[in-house]
């Protein structure tokens, strides 16, 4: 027996209050998922997510990989000749989803994600082995790609030590805190 799919009329209101981006000028056009690099990975094209959303159907958008697979690299936005923000729309999804507490579709993403924000705040700027041991932690896949590993390392290409300033990091941790806050007043 098949589950009917209901729409859900506050989804489009909500994320138009989110992000002031109007989804309804979409009309189509397709050249967004023409463009996009990820789409042959994604389950619904960046137009499909579009008319989707259009539609009030926050269940079938909330439970798509296509947010999560999105590199947010603009191509859509920039290919879309009535200028919706697509990549911001993908943006303020995975916000919606992960306040909803939607299992991600791809958690490798919020992995990375989490893994690079926390190399960022510790250090003030990117530390790839420590990220790259950050995500393996993260993720269990200790042996994946361990003989690029090594032949980065051995090429110089990854930094044993990373490079610490101390003024960098403070500066750094000082935007995190500041973000923290505001997250939090959002919240209340």
């Amino acid at each position: 027996m098949e589950t009917a799919i209901m729409p859900d009329a506050g989804f489009l209101k909500r994320l138009d209050n989110e992000i002031k981006v109007n989804v309804n000028a979409c009309y189509q056009c397709g050249k967004c998922s023409a463009g996009c690099p990820m789409n042959y990975a994604m389950d619904l094209t960046p137009a499909q997510l579009i008319h989707a959303i259009r539609l009030g159907l926050k269940d079938l958008v909330l439970n798509s990989k296509t947010m999560w697979l999105c590199s947010s690299c603009q191509t859509c936005s920039t290919r879309c000749p009535q200028e919706v923000d697509i990549a911001r729309v993908m943006d303020a999804v995975k916000i919606i989803a992960v306040a909803e507490g939607v299992k991600p579709q791809v958690p490798k993403v919020i992995a990375f994600n989490k893994a690079t924000l926390r190399n960022i705040k510790w250090f003030g700027r990117m530390y790839e082995l420590g990220l790259i041991c950050d995500l393996k932690l993260r993720t269990l896949e200790f042996f994946k790609d361990l003989g690029l590993g090594v032949r980065m390392l051995r090429k110089g290409k990854l930094k044993l030590v990373p490079s610490v300033s101390p003024g960098r990091t403070l500066a750094t941790m000082s935007i995190f805190s500041r973000v923290s806050n505001k997250e939090g007043q959002t919240k209340k």
